[in-house]
């Protein structure tokens, strides 16, 4: 028997969570004091190894700086910072997602936010948690020759410098457009480059097609099989080489493509958790070598539901492999849960 999900009576409340007087003191601080910045990322304690079980959920978090703010019919919501940040920080400070990946601002943003928490007396959020460093933003949504997405964030070497654990790049594979291979010759470089500081690099290679003026994803197991090939071979060495890919049909015989770990991604907000979770527990299941997620708006946009309880569950699929249904009866449950993490160390007013 299907399980009866619904938010009917029940909305998220940020404010709760993160007050806005609260987020307005970040920018008193990279005003003031922006050497908080460099301070907090060089005494974060990071783990000695990326995984404690083999497992990855990472909340993913780089939409805005291409140019990417909307979700569903609300055309600028992740472009409302007190609403994003506050919904990434509820995920970070109350579940046991591993970590976050993002654009420089964004790590910024919590870093101070961790400054703040421990001036007074609480413990860092960010300690033990996995950063990942998005290194590539310029294919800007919309932007004529978006497809070659230029680096224009993080560098292995910045990446290296504030002590994060690895970093993302994106290949929109275009078969008929020889951008394609501008693209893979810069996500080629940068793995070589993180290489040689030993970091993580996790490469999001996706079939795209344009329709209606607008670029899109197409996600079938014969496209994923080849992609999966040629991300595998870029760079000097693989030896720290996660794949981020979509969820499709027939995804055993992904997995079977390549001996790489996979992340699976989420995509576009479906505002409503039950099409994520059912993707997700299926996705998990195809393949050892299937072994997480880095998911963004599907968690920190689900609708009017709590983030942490959509993220807590789907954490719950990765970890001990619950069903959807499962999944769903443990969103509700997790709703609410430690509400005042973040208030009890910072005071509202």
């Amino acid at each position: 028997m299907a399980v009866e999900y619904t938010t009917v009576d029940y909305r998220f409340d940020l404010e709760a969570f993160f007050p806005l007087r609260v987020f307005e003191r970040i920018t008193d601080i990279r005003v003031n004091q922006p050497e908080v910045i460099d301070q907090q990322a060089a005494t974060r304690k990071r783990r000695e190894r990326l995984t404690h079980d083999g497992k990855l959920t990472i909340l993913a978090a780089d939409h805005p700086a291409r140019g990417v703010t909307n979700i569903g019919k609300d055309a600028t919501i992740m472009g409302n910072r007190h609403e994003y940040l506050g919904r990434i920080l509820r995920v970070l400070m109350t579940t046991t997602f591993d970590g976050f990946m993002s654009t420089p601002d964004m790590i910024d943003e919590l870093l101070i936010l961790d400054y703040m928490v421990q001036q007074n007396g609480g413990p860092s959020f960010l300690d033990n948690k996995v950063l990942i460093g998005c290194m590539q933003r310029g294919g800007v949504i919309n932007v004529e020759g978006e497809i070659e997405d230029r680096f224009t964030a993080y560098t292995a070497d910045s990446i290296a410098r504030f002590r994060l654990d690895g970093g993302k790049m994106l290949l929109r594979f275009v078969p008929e457009d020889e951008r394609t291979l501008v693209t893979m010759d810069y996500c080629a470089k940068a793995i070589t480059d993180l290489n040689r500081y030993n970091l993580s690099s996790f490469v999001e290679p996706m079939r795209m097609i344009r329709a209606d003026g607008k670029w899109s994803m197409k996600n079938n197991a014969d496209d994923l099989i080849r992609l999966a090939g040629i991300a595998s071979g870029l760079g000097d060495s693989s030896r720290n080489m996660w794949l981020k890919l979509p969820y499709s049909a027939d995804y055993g015989r992904v997995a079977l493509a390549t001996t790489m770990p996979i992340i699976l991604l989420g995509g576009p907000s479906n505002e409503d958790p039950r099409s994520t979770f059912e993707d997700f527990a299926t996705g998990i299941a195809s393949g050892s070598n299937v072994r997480g997620a880095m998911v963004g708006r599907n968690i920190s946009f689900p609708g009017t539901d709590d983030p942490a309880a959509v993220a807590q569950a789907l954490d719950d699929i990765v970890r001990k492999g619950i069903s959807a249904d499962e999944a769903l009866e443990a969103t509700m449950v997790y709703r609410d849960k430690h509400m005042d993490a973040l208030t009890q160390y910072i005071a509202r007013t």
